[in-house]
């Protein structure tokens, strides 16, 4: 059975980094994997994704500070995320663009407070 599992998120201070791992198993054959979260209240947003030949996309509120990046050996997407700001807490969601459908894990808590 296909399914995505996280780790890495916690609590950090401002200003902290964090790592996020997500694991793909199963038949999914993947083309993009990436990253989204969802802050209380707002709707859920793109935060990174990269393709199977490593191109990536970045929203802009990120850039400069997440990096995404995939081992394909491993089918496993990490997200190294770097000078975290208040406003990056949310619950991140792994994402895979397979085929013929997508999938989510069941998403991981970051909060960032002092």
């Amino acid at each position: 059975q296909e399914q995505l599992v996280e780790s890495g998120g916690g609590l950090v201070q401002p200003g902290g980094s964090l790592r996020l791992s997500c694991v793909a198993s199963g038949r999914i054959f993947t083309m993009f994997m990436g990253w989204y979260r969802q802050a209380p209240g707002k709707q859920r947003e793109l935060v990174a994704t990269m393709s199977n030949s490593g191109n990536t996309n970045y929203a802009d509120s990120v850039k400069g500070r997440f990096t995404i990046s995939r081992d394909n050996a491993k089918n496993t997407v990490y997200l190294q995320m770097n000078s975290l700001k208040p406003e990056d807490t949310a619950v991140y969601y792994c994402n895979v663009q397979a085929t013929v459908r997508q999938y989510w894990g069941q998403g991981t808590q970051v909060t960032v407070s002092s």
